[in-house]
């Protein structure tokens, strides 16, 4: 059901650990010069800035590249081919790399560029390694610039999918919020540009049919994605325990406004993200066995990552990223993990000290066997 009431500071920024914020074409390249809004960034920093500033985590997912990069190629408004499209994001993400580095370090923030596409969230050890790197950056202090990789892209570009891709970001990270900058301000009954009765929903409390069935194709000129995507962005991120914000972008300083009641639409979370990944974790069918010291099984209980050190036995056949039940000394079952290693690799490293998995296997390898957030118990 949704309900067209305003909706409440729970489902605010306040008290969010983790922030994405998805910022769209039409808000970062101006549609008739095909030039950078610099002033607009520069107030979407501030807000990045003030975020930080509360201690939150922020990581951005970023439209533009193609739009930006048509306009230096000077390829105009018209429909673009795949492979002039290809050209334009290869060329405007380096403008647009530089451009945010510009503006937040102003702030004294360093950015980090990541280009991934939503085949790296359906493959788990690609998945690992975007949620690995993406972690290590925010632990560092710094914001991640993530794009979809629009030079190799064919049916994602062609699509738009950053709405999903922003999605499949939050759920990565273990966002509490995400944030959809826009160039409407939230979802309606019905077309409001040909509706005159259409009616904004403050907040969809579930996603259902006919909630579905309001979203429309329309779209900017310069935005690939429509209201379509931004549903199915928010199904995503709210199964994970995410709560999806749709707002207005183009006003400056967006995010403080959204955060001080400006218009939007947002779809309340089913859970915390935590809890929903671990059930995702221990839904999945193991291809494998770890079998655990009584040491190991202790540090688990602390809520510590699975060591080597603490593995006895390694049964089945597994590749990194799989899921594989941990199994403790009296043959009782924990629960089950993400292992970091294939099975060749755990057997090889089961029982040793993390300072000796680079000798043991030629190169340098992960601390964990599985770290801590890929355990379901």
């Amino acid at each position: 059901m949704a309900t067209l009431t305003r909706p409440d500071t729970a489902v605010g920024l306040t008290g969010a650990r983790r922030v994405v914020i998805k910022i769209g074409s039409a808000l970062l390249v101006d549609r008739t010069t095909g030039l950078l809004r610099a002033d607009w960034l520069q107030s979407l920093a501030d807000d990045v800035a003030w975020l930080r500033g509360r201690g939150q985590d922020v990581v951005l997912v970023s439209s533009g590249s193609i739009a930006l990069g048509r306009g230096v190629l000077g390829l105009g408004l018209d429909a673009l081919t795949l492979e002039q499209s290809q050209a334009a994001a290869a060329t405007g993400q380096i403008g647009l790399a530089a451009a945010y580095a510009q503006a937040l370090g102003g702030h004294a923030i360093k950015v980090g560029q990541v280009l991934v596409t939503l085949e790296d969230s359906a493959d788990r050890r690609r998945y690992l390694n975007s949620r690995a790197t993406l972690e290590m950056l925010l632990s560092l202090g710094v914001v991640p610039i993530v794009n979809e990789n629009d030079t190799i892209a064919t049916d994602e570009i062609r699509y738009g999918d950053n709405d999903r891709l922003a999605a499949q970001v939050a759920v990565t990270v273990g966002a509490d919020r995400l944030v959809l900058l826009s160039d409407v301000d939230g979802l309606y009954t019905a077309n409001p540009m040909t509706d005159a009765t259409a009616v904004r929903l403050d907040r969809v409390v579930q996603i259902t049919p006919k909630i579905e069935a309001m979203a429309g194709d329309a779209g900017s000129g310069l935005s690939k994605g429509g209201m379509k995507t931004k549903v199915m962005a928010a199904k995503t991120a709210t199964a994970a325990g995410c709560a999806m914000a749709i707002t207005h972008g183009f006003r400056p300083n967006p995010v403080r406004a959204l955060e001080e009641g400006a218009n939007a639409t947002w779809f309340l979370a089913k859970g915390d993200p935590q809890a929903a990944r671990k059930g995702w974790i221990a839904s999945m069918k193991p291809k494998g066995r770890l079998l655990l010291d009584a040491g190991a099984v202790k540090a688990m209980q602390q809520g510590k990552s699975l060591l080597p050190a603490g593995v006895t036995r390694v049964e089945g056949r597994f590749g990194r990223g799989d899921p594989v039940e941990l199994i403790g000394p009296e043959n009782e079952i924990l629960g089950q993990g993400l292992t970091r290693y294939t099975a060749e690799e755990a057997r090889r490293i089961a029982g040793h000290r993390s300072d000796e998995i680079e000798a043991l296997l030629g190169y340098p390898g992960r601390a964990a066997l599985v770290h801590r957030d890929d355990l379901a118990s």
